[in-house]
């Protein structure tokens, strides 16, 4: 479904994607790891049309993005959730205005239809009777559990998660897993994930790619990776200090 050919991305003297290419299987979901500040948010960016790459393609369905009109992404995007790093709250509506947010500016369902399909998305993340409150008022859980059902309030085809597992504790962490599980098998939807959380990785991924220094150095499945022989990923599955990602 996404097609990613020799994109390239600098900012001033830091290239922070070089010549880089993947592709995202329709239906499954690739996970992306690496580094903090190795460009992983970058690259979801540029598949959302947020940032414009110094050269390459990325095609949806055959279709390059980054040769559209401004018109033409805006639709395009329709097609895609995306579960920002802490959720991304707007702090000033509810949960419900949250939720419902992009129906309200993109579709032209009364209030009622509006609510419904808030409640039922609310409910889909394992949330009730949560519509009124605020962003304050909810647990860092809780926040990430209102941001996804926000990402699944269009019905995308794509969805996109950045860090989904940062900032809750480790059992928030595996329920949010097991979210993520729940949806693709339910809605059948095609995922891709950037996250350093190796556990998390091993658990939610079909096919793991590792971004080194703007590039993929591998792609395979959770097997493959855990028994690769590259010595850059081995290091960095592993969380050792030692190792040719310390000596670059």
């Amino acid at each position: 479904m996404i097609t990613i050919r020799n994109l390239t991305k600098s900012f001033g003297p830091n290239r922070v994607l070089d010549d880089l290419s993947m592709v995202v299987p329709e239906g499954q979901t690739t996970v992306v790891i690496g580094r903090s500040g190795c460009g992983k948010s970058v690259l979801l960016k540029h598949i959302m049309g947020i940032l414009k790459p110094d050269s390459g393609e990325i095609l949806i369905d055959g279709r390059d993005i980054t040769k559209l009109k401004a018109s033409e992404l805006n639709q395009e995007r329709k097609r895609f959730g995306m579960l920002f790093q802490g959720g991304a709250l707007f702090d000033s509506l509810t949960v419900g205005e949250n939720v419902g947010f992009s129906l309200q500016e993109h579709t032209n369902l009364s209030e009622g239809e509006i609510k419904e399909i808030v409640r039922e998305k609310l409910e889909l993340v394992g949330l009730r009777d949560v519509e009124d409150l605020r962003p304050a008022e909810l647990s860092g859980g809780m926040k990430k559990r209102v941001a996804l059902a926000r990402a699944m309030a269009m019905d995308p085809e794509i969805v996109l998660y950045d860090e989904p597992t940062t900032g809750v504790d480790p059992i928030m962490a595996d329920i949010i897993n097991d979210l993520i599980l729940s949806l693709q098998e339910r809605l059948k939807v095609t995922s891709l994930i950037v996250t350093h959380d190796m556990q998390s990785a091993y658990k939610i991924a079909d096919r793991i790619a590792m971004l080194y220094k703007g590039q993929i150095v591998e792609i395979g499945s959770r097997e493959e990776i855990r028994n690769t022989a590259n010595p850059i990923v081995r290091q960095f599955i592993a969380g050792a200090s030692q190792g040719p990602i310390n000596e670059n």
